[in-house]
């Protein structure tokens, strides 16, 4: 093997490996982008390769936390690279404005999480399935049901719209009911069909059919790269206390909080600030003065009213919380 493939095909295994025993085959649809991304690095100025890697690091981000699709923007800007150009204004920007990775804690529990969404799995955070499964039932077992899906086979070509597991989704909620495309354009048969299948979701509280079979929607949490969200379907008569896991929900919400938050900890940190400002005040004067040592520490406690036993490890504390 040729020694310089050998490092970038060492590379790509260790990267294969992460990805691995990640949901939604990661490792399968990003093995191509890697490859050409290992390929292309060691060839690029510097502020190129800056930003390849942070989208390449960004790979190993579960999808649940993408706030677009890095694997699309990642080939794109490759092949623009590949054909020596350079890298526009507009892309450049995104990248710029992309946050880094989170950390690898927050990854590796986000990652489980999705392995049991891949497989409509809930029942980590949940205590109970009687409610779904009662309903499930019933929907199982209704010819109305039957009746009307018939009729939607009859008027559309429904594989049309299956994905590959032959599933038909309706269309998606979103964060404050704010959808994508609201408004049906009668003169578009995938519209009408969107519309007629929508409607039927409704009325049966799916959120898709696969093949024949209705799918139920189920209480479902889910991780958002903006935050958590619990969906609790409008059948579902709902019991805090008997219903959900709470214990669990907060625990993988937590994982992406940095510090303790509330009233107490917001007023503390208020009243530091206003300390900081003031010692800021007082190195400057203490400066001037031309106080050292022992002299500029009690002159320091004397500002702030400490007493003069304080540590100065506390003044340390204070500049670094609120550096400039």
């Amino acid at each position: 093997m040729n020694k310089t493939l050998k490092p970038m095909t060492k590379a790509l295994e260790r990267d294969l490996k992460k990805l691995e025993s990640r949901a939604y085959h990661a490792a399968e649809w990003a093995e191509d982008a890697l490859r050409r991304f290992h390929s292309a690095i060691p060839n690029l100025q510097e502020g190129q390769a800056v930003r390849l890697s942070l989208l390449y690091d960004w790979m190993f981000v579960p999808l649940t936390l993408w706030p677009f699709n890095i694997h699309e923007m990642l080939n794109d800007l490759l092949a623009v690279l590949e054909q020596g150009k350079r890298l526009s204004r507009q892309q450049c920007i995104i990248i710029d404005l992309l946050p880094e990775p989170p950390a690898e804690t927050i990854c590796e529990a986000v990652a489980v999480h999705e392995r049991h969404v891949e497989s409509g799995s809930y029942e980590n955070l949940l205590k109970t399935q009687a409610k779904f499964s009662q309903a499930e039932l019933a929907i199982q077992t209704d010819p109305e049901l039957q009746h009307q899906w018939a009729s939607i086979k009859a008027t559309f070509d429904v594989q049309n719209y299956a994905d590959h597991k032959g599933v038909i989704r309706r269309t998606m909620g979103a964060e404050r009911n704010l959808r994508p495309s609201f408004s049906v354009n009668m003169r578009s048969r995938a519209d009408v069909f969107r519309a007629a299948f929508d409607a039927f979701c409704l009325r049966w509280n799916l959120y898709g059919m696969l093949h024949d079979e209705p799918l139920l929607l189920k209480l479902a949490v889910n991780i958002t790269p903006y935050g958590t969200m619990i969906h609790i379907p409008s059948y579902w008569s709902f019991d805090p206390k008997r219903d959900i896991r709470w214990d669990a929900i907060a625990s993988l919400h937590r994982v992406r909080v940095s510090g303790r938050q509330g009233a107490a900890l917001a007023e503390g940190r208020a009243e530091r600030m206003k300390l900081a400002k003031k010692l800021r005040q007082l190195d400057l004067e203490a400066l001037r003065l031309k106080l050292k040592g022992e002299k500029k520490h009690a002159f320091l406690c004397e500002g702030l009213g400490w007493v003069p036993e304080t540590s100065a490890k506390r003044f340390s504390r204070l500049r670094a919380e609120f550096k400039k």
